[in-house]
């Protein structure tokens, strides 16, 4: 056996949001979620929709309670727009959504769990999109940043920590790439533009933030889902493409988000193809003025990428990115058969080494990292308990490579489980299931699984022990 040891300040959390867990109490708004599952409830698994997700609305104490006995010392959640502001075109509050948010706060506090508060998780209000195209739209920047200002001003007194977006690449890929997301389009242009958009609503809450923060030790990030794009071969064009993928997936928000700057590359391609987003130099400019203080980096499972073995080019199709690349299915690989993702805990080491070498290795922790495994009761033992070891293995492999990550100094400073409590998960409901506690959805009984009890030990002695056949996965 091998004992790894963390930094004793090390965040070991969880992450969820308040859109996956509080349902939909109370709330002024519809989201994009909310709204589809009301016109299309056949979009989503077994036909559940988040209107009660896991009820944290009115559990918030008692799973808090839970959260702190599986010894998480941090939390990531989201304020939702969709259930602060009142009046989405001049900011104004709902009262009981601001008496909700202290509480929730202040309970977190008093349990000894650092709440590390997300600005926009995926919950653009639906009424914005069908009034002015959503993230197409400017001016959906600036009401975004309102609302960020309102959140900074009634919290950042006691709330550190911040986050700007969770995986805005999803917001541009599902919505309006790949149709797994509301409002299911396809179009390459639009995707180029919302993903400038959601870049510059990210700069402008952060220089909202510097101007308004009550925090003494305050700062600001963003989360972004990344990988290294692997090519498929060694050949010139699979090495090519896999370039592209990484441009496109990684280095658009990466590099704008830390350096200031999108990358000269793909901006040129962009150019090239004729959908280069619109922008002004006073954009830019608070873009190159404003960049993150750390990261949160979501990482699940690698991209893998081959040239397109056909050719997008056409008279009745748009430009999209996969004109560039394809995804890559390798095989003989280790995969999660539930959720169909490859499993590659090195490739967490390689992200680590990328933020060191181009990044002037900024603070960063593990956002987002966890198993997502259907019908877990299949693994519910005689002492009432779900004994899920495959998500202790999962968590212990990507933990030996993240330590390994850091003794060669990566800059990390926490490690996020995703998610605390299975949580509804959008179009895919319950059917996947990631917590530390599980839930009944019909009776919202919660419980502590195995993995809770390793979790606890782990975050209690940051260390943990892995034997020779556990590494090097």
């Amino acid at each position: 056996m091998t004992r790894l040891e963390f930094p004793k300040n090390f965040w070991w959390g969880a992450a969820t949001s308040g859109p996956q867990t509080e349902g939909r109490f109370q709330k002024s708004h519809a989201n994009i979620f909310d709204y589809d599952f009301e016109k299309f409830p056949e979009h989503f698994w077994h036909g559940i929709g988040p209107d009660t997700a896991s009820n944290f609305y009115h559990d918030f104490k008692q799973d808090i309670a839970l959260m702190k006995a599986a010894g998480l010392n941090s939390v990531r959640t989201s304020i939702q727009w969709t259930r602060l502001i009142d009046d989405l075109e001049t900011g104004t509050v709902n009262s009981e959504a601001v008496s909700f948010y202290n509480a929730v706060i202040d309970e977190f506090i008093k349990n000894g769990i650092r709440p590390v508060i997300n600005l926009h998780h995926f919950d653009l209000p639906v009424a914005l999109l069908h009034r002015y195209g959503g993230w197409e739209s400017k001016q959906v920047v600036e009401l975004y940043v309102a609302f960020a200002e309102k959140c900074f001003d009634l919290f950042s007194d006691r709330v550190s920590d911040w986050v700007t977006h969770n995986e805005p690449m999803v917001v541009v890929e599902g919505g309006y790439l790949y149709q797994f997301h509301y409002p299911d389009i396809v179009d390459g242009r639009k995707a180029v533009q919302v993903a400038y958009n959601l870049q510059l609503a990210s700069s402008k809450a952060i220089a909202a933030f510097r101007q308004v923060n009550q925090h003494p030790d305050g700062k600001i990030g963003i989360v972004l889902n990344l990988t290294p794009n692997y090519p498929a071969t060694t050949s010139e064009s699979d090495q090519a493409a896999a370039h592209f993928a990484d441009l496109w997936q990684n280095r658009l928000f990466m590099d704008a988000s830390v350096n200031g700057e999108f990358p000269r590359e793909l901006v040129d391609i962009l150019t090239r193809d004729e959908v280069i987003w619109t922008s002004s130099k006073e954009e830019l400019e608070i873009i190159r003025q404003n960049t993150v203080d750390y990261l949160g980096i979501n990482f699940y499972h690698p991209n893998r990428a081959q040239a397109p073995r056909y050719s997008s080019d056409s008279l009745a199709v748009d430009w999209l990115p996969n004109k560039y690349f394809e995804a890559y299915d390798k095989r003989g690989v280790r995969m999660n058969v539930d959720k169909g993702w490859e499993i590659y805990p090195k490739a967490l080491f390689d992200i680590a080494q990328n933020i060191q070498e181009n990044y002037g290795n900024i603070a960063w922790f593990v956002s987002e990292n966890g198993m997502g495994v259907s019908q877990e009761e299949r693994y519910l033992a005689e002492d009432g308990m779900i004994h899920d070891a495959y998500r202790i293995t999962f968590i212990k492999e990507h933990l030996y490579y993240l330590y390994q990550a850091i003794e060669t100094g990566a800059n990390c400073f926490g490690y996020h489980l995703w998610a605390p409590i299975d949580c509804f998960s959008w179009r895919n409901s319950y059917r996947n299931r990631y917590g530390l506690i599980s839930v009944n959805y019909h009776t919202q009984e919660k419980a502590l699984k195995k993995s809770a009890y390793f979790f606890r030990e782990l975050s209690k002695t940051s260390s943990l022990e892995i034997s020779d056949s556990e590494m090097e996965k």
